[in-house]
């Protein structure tokens, strides 16, 4: 897929890429090149590594050198926030950036995570988080945006479970602006905790950090278990949930729908899910 979008690059290509540091092992690339060739768009995507301390200059340069948009990843995407003056609702209330729209030489900063999230649900889950009860593992960024797709779309309540409890406090407090009951506790105390959907926002599970969870609440037939967390594929979280009779699903899904609203605000075309998904897991593949 990267190989076609590069052959056909020319002077009325439009550019987007991926801010971060390091992104060499980033799926963007493959999901986005793949998603311009299957819709027949004239674009291409390229990672675009911006180190500590770098980033200022970095976002000056996209209008500068013709791009049309970016997305941000770790550890920038606070950074950004600050650093964008026009940013969506999501954005602001998350104060966090993961997709950069340039118009006319204007950045604007959204955050898709929570949408895609609330999408991911609905569509990849066939789960309706209305009037239901989460556990949410982490209080960072990606949690904040799972927290306010929950509120927005109804939960019942949310418990935290976070070392920090004092971290968790911007998360409560998005939370509770849109209603939604939240309590924070520490992870080592939701063994029994009866919940509708336990959710991994942590690296807990991944490689280089702590293989599993220092406990877990009641698993069993009814209870969705999503681990944000997509490689590798099945993680200690995602099995001992399905010996338990729940169902657990993996985060390859909530990035695709993440990834498919970035590509609908810089193109204003449906993304081809199905292809970005393929591209995915090819590249997974291959690892």
């Amino acid at each position: 897929m990267c190989a076609s979008a590069e052959s056909r690059v020319g002077g009325a290509t439009h550019v987007a890429g991926i801010i971060g540091w390091p992104v060499e092992h980033s799926l963007s690339p493959a999901i986005h090149n793949a998603a311009f060739a299957a819709s027949g768009l004239d674009w291409t995507y390229v990672p675009l590594p911006v180190p500590p301390r770098s980033l200022p200059e970095a976002l000056a340069g996209l209008p500068a050198l013709g791009f049309r948009g970016a997305n941000v990843t770790m550890p920038h995407k606070t950074e950004t926030a600050d650093l964008v003056g026009d940013l969506s609702e999501d954005a602001g209330l998350l104060r966090a950036v993961n997709t950069i729209v340039v118009r006319d030489g204007e950045l604007k900063g959204h955050n898709t995570d929570a949408p895609g999230f609330e999408r991911f649900l609905r569509r990849d889950a066939g789960f309706d988080p209305g009037g239901m009860t989460a556990l949410l593992y982490g209080a960072g960024g990606a949690a904040r945006a799972c927290a306010l797709a929950l509120a927005r779309a109804g939960a019942a309540g949310l418990t935290v479970a976070a070392r920090d409890e004092a971290r968790a406090a911007p998360l409560v407090s998005i939370a509770e602006r849109f209603g939604l009951p939240t309590t924070v506790v520490r992870p080592g105390d939701v063994a029994g905790l009866t919940v509708d959907l336990v959710v991994n926002a942590t690296p807990v599970g991944g490689p280089n950090a702590e293989p599993t969870h220092p406990a877990l609440p009641r698993l069993g037939d009814g209870v969705l278990v999503v681990d944000f967390l997509y490689d590798p594929p099945t993680t200690d979280l995602q099995r001992r949930a399905r010996e338990a009779g729940a169902t657990a699903l993996g985060g390859l899904g909530q990035l695709l729908e993440q990834a498919a609203l970035s590509f609908e605000l810089w193109t204003g075309t449906p993304a081809p899910l199905e292809v970005m998904s393929a591209a995915a897991v090819a590249v997974l593949s291959d690892r």
